[in-house]
């Protein structure tokens, strides 16, 4: 596991990333095409991801279900916009047990169709809202062109799902969902970016209204990271979703749904890896330190597990590499790529002196700190690694944003440096469509609104803010 296994970053991005999922043992390729194999150590920052949300989830009002992943056809074909968004992505079943199918089945591309359904039945009154319903799955879109995390034609994620009583409340748990996400993306994964709304052409199908959480990464493309959806009562009118409100009078219900999935892991590998692999948040790294011995001398070894114990009693998430096949600089190598924020490194001189070496992964700085005072050295310095990878994720966001005037300028832009493209602009289908055609960018969000400028591309008068990229 050599460094110079890697290709550059900068001129060989792709390339990069996926070596990178390789060599730290994030995932392999699945056998059938567009699919991926999460390995332990990958699944193991999902399962942070998780263990962060699960709960942010349940305090919203929000309990865990799960719904079936066969979706007959006759539920996506009732919501028109939502069936057509979906259908160059589908997977569909024809045949089970040998037989033809009296109708085919979805296997599940996202959830609306098959929970609204039941929530049909579920709702009757006023006194059964609001019902807030979230499932941790997977779902299957088929997909063109993928790669591994950021685009596969399977992937994990949780969906949320509420309907409500009134649209107010809808419109809290949409923002409220979208609140949770930033959160979760600042303060675990040191990432930031820009929350706003999605144009037109790009909202999801069937919805009034989508918020998103766009990211820059390091290659000058945006990442769309996760969504949340007003509803309106689109699908509660296509599935006759329905209460009796307290004045005896039936109203449909107000809908929500919201998601966020493993394309999150690829947006960290991307956004915080370096030219050694791997750069793994503290918050969110299976392991937080890993103990290196210099060799396999039995002094080091005793005095490697007192470390360990002592850390993992502090509640740290810590290994300790006693492997005696491999040579001390291939572990530290082996660790550097796999992101690990601090490798503690151990030799006879450390043993003698009651110290440890402690390297910083982020920048590969390195202190000694005696055993007594290790467990406060550790903790300083894994908040400042948590610290410094967000504040790198936000200049790399400012520093990647620019403002246009016209249209010219914006393509200059995106020719020079791509990255966030500021302007003003009405919302427009058709000029969007004439826009990617001709730079590959898209509307990312709505960033601002009720100012006064001029629209980029008609240079009519225009109130609205917004950012366009070019994306993964």
């Amino acid at each position: 596991m050599a460094k110079d296994l890697l290709p550059d970053k900068t001129t060989q991005p792709a390339e990069w990333y996926t070596r990178v999922i390789q060599l730290a043992d994030l995932a392999d390729y699945g056998p059938v095409k567009g699919t991926m194999i999460i390995k332990p150590y990958g699944y193991a920052i999902w399962e942070r991801v998780q263990a962060a949300m699960d709960p942010m989830i349940k305090q919203m009002g929000v309990g865990n279900a799960y719904f079936p992943l066969f979706i007959p056809m006759s539920y996506l074909e009732r919501e028109k916009s939502h069936v057509e968004g979906f259908a160059p992505e589908l997977a569909v079943v024809t045949h089970g047990g040998g037989e033809k199918l009296e109708e085919s089945l979805a296997v599940r591309p996202t959830s609306e169709t098959i929970m609204y359904a039941a929530f049909s039945n579920w709702i009757q009154s006023w006194r059964d809202l609001p019902l807030a319903i979230n499932q941790w799955c997977n779902v299957v879109r088929w997909e063109k062109r993928t790669l591994p995390f950021l685009r596969t034609s399977e992937f994990l994620w949780q969906e949320g799902h509420t309907a409500h009583q009134t649209h107010e409340e809808a419109i809290q748990m949409q923002q409220g969902a979208m609140g949770m996400y930033a959160t979760i993306y600042h303060d675990f994964f040191a990432l930031d970016g820009y929350i706003g709304q999605k144009s037109t052409s790009e909202r999801f199908a069937g919805a009034d209204d989508t918020l998103t959480f766009e990211m820059m990464m390091p290659s000058g493309k945006a990442l769309q990271s996760c969504t949340s959806h007003d509803l309106g009562q689109n699908f509660a009118k296509t599935f006759d979703i329905k209460f009796q409100a307290p004045d005896r009078t039936e109203a449909y219900v107000w809908q929500t749904s919201w998601g966020l999935s493993t394309r999150s892991i690829g947006g960290l590998i991307m956004a915080h890896g370096d030219a050694n692999g791997l750069v793994l948040p503290p918050q969110l790294a299976p392991i937080e330190i890993v103990i290196v011995p210099v060799q396999p001398d039995e002094n080091i070894l005793e005095y490697g597990r007192k470390l360990e114990i002592q850390l993992a009693d502090a509640g740290r998430r810590v290994f300790f590499d006693t492997r005696d096949d491999e040579r001390f600089g291939y572990k530290l190598n082996k660790w550097e790529v796999k992101g690990v924020p601090v490798i503690i490194k151990l030799g006879a001189k450390e043993v003698e002196e009651q110290k440890a070496t402690l390297k910083r992964r982020d920048t590969g700085g390195e202190k000694v700190a005696s055993q007594a005072e290790l467990n406060g050295h550790i903790e300083a310095l894994l908040q400042d690694i948590q610290r410094s990878l967000l504040a790198k994720s936000q200049a790399l966001r400012n520093e990647n944003t620019r403002e246009a005037a016209n249209y010219d300028d914006f393509k200059a832009i995106l020719k020079e440096h791509k990255g966030f493209v500021k302007v003003f602009w009405n919302d427009n289908p058709e000029a969007e469509a004439k826009i990617k055609a001709a730079t590959k960018a898209t509307s990312r969000c709505k960033v601002a609104s009720g100012q006064q400028g001029t629209d980029f591309f008609t240079g009519e008068p225009a109130t609205d803010v917004w950012l366009f990229a070019q994306s993964y």
